[in-house]
């Protein structure tokens, strides 16, 4: 009997009319709100175009040897800021030293055998000059019936012999002339060789990546630590078809997964003029086999616009960037 009273007693309570508003307003007012979520949506899809595959980039200068060598001294720490024309690192430069002088005494070697080869020239051209014109003296008088022919003979030898010395002296002149050129060039190279031991901060910047330390023998080549500068940009790969309406000058807001509160300004700089798999190593080769259409993504190079050294905005760092393209 109570369990009946009760069942009366709930339905006499749902069909209240503050029972039945309620069930038709709380649906409508969220259908509403749904709907005007949608189409604040797709307006802003339109005028806004955003990815979440994007990070910062710069330029990261790699510090290699031109010279091998033991480090002599290491002037950096990790993460130290150096300018344009520091000092960085010094290469023991005692080899590269003995070798410059080395050459450069050998230049001097090449530079008075020269002297000597030169007054040989002068020397032997002066007998030919003699023997000449002795030849041509008792040629014309062996030719009057005046000289025996063993005196032209004699002379005609002297002639040929002369020659043959003037004409080797000159050799020997043009090869030590070019040796000296070639020890010039040496030379030059040992200069250079040596003032590579010291190597020389080529931008304003901050150590990275640092795996050298004093004592170390480096080879030609090795990276040792790297160079990066302040000037920071973003590198955000959009999809194909966000791109219709893109294109640069356009308005950016940029959020940096480091400052979640903070959007930076920035601007489109510039578009790739190629996909990133196709600019990739090893390309994707689409005619081959069965084939999946993927979207492809394009790069887009976005610059700040506002001063960021005051934030630790790093090369790899996570972005949002969202262009205005309408």
């Amino acid at each position: 009997m109570e369990e009946n009273k009760a069942e009366d007693i709930t339905e006499v309570e749902d069909t209240r009319p503050e029972y039945t508003k309620k069930r038709v307003l709380v649906p409508s007012i969220t259908a509403v709100i749904f709907l005007i979520c949608g189409i604040f949506y797709s307006v802003h899809a339109v005028y806004y175009k955003s990815t979440d595959d994007a990070f910062i980039e710069g330029h990261v200068i790699t510090i290699a040897p031109r010279v091998a060598g033991p480090v002599l001294k290491l002037n950096i720490e990790d993460n130290q800021d150096v300018k344009k024309g520091d000092l960085l690192l010094e290469i023991d430069p005692n080899d590269y030293d003995a070798k410059l002088r080395e050459t450069r005494a050998k230049l001097e070697e090449a530079k008075a055998a020269l002297v000597n080869t030169e007054n040989q020239v002068t020397k032997t051209l002066s007998d030919l000059d003699f023997a000449q014109a002795d030849f041509d003296r008792y040629s014309q008088m062996y030719a009057k019936g005046i000289s025996s022919k063993q005196d032209y003979d004699s002379s005609l030898n002297k002639l040929t012999a002369a020659q043959s010395n003037n004409k080797s002296a000159k050799a020997r002149y043009d090869e030590i002339n070019a040796s000296i050129k070639r020890l010039e060039a040496e030379v030059e190279q040992d200069e250079l060789n040596l003032s590579y031991t010291k190597i020389y901060a080529p931008s304003d910047g901050k150590i990275t990546n640092r795996s050298v330390e004093q004592g170390n023998y480096v080879q030609v080549a090795q990276p040792m630590f790297a160079i990066v500068p302040e000037q920071m940009w973003i590198v955000a790969n959009f999809k194909e078809t966000q791109l219709a309406n893109m294109k640069p000058g356009q308005p950016v807001k940029i959020k940096i997964d480091t400052y979640g509160g903070k959007k930076f300004n920035g601007e489109v700089d510039s578009i790739q003029r190629s996909t990133g798999a196709r600019a990739s190593l090893f390309p994707p080769e689409n005619a081959v086999g069965s084939y999946v259409k993927i979207v492809q993504r394009v790069p887009v190079k976005i610059v700040f616009k506002e001063d960021i050294t005051q934030y630790n905005i790093v090369p790899g760092m996570s972005v949002v960037p969202e262009v205005k393209v309408k």
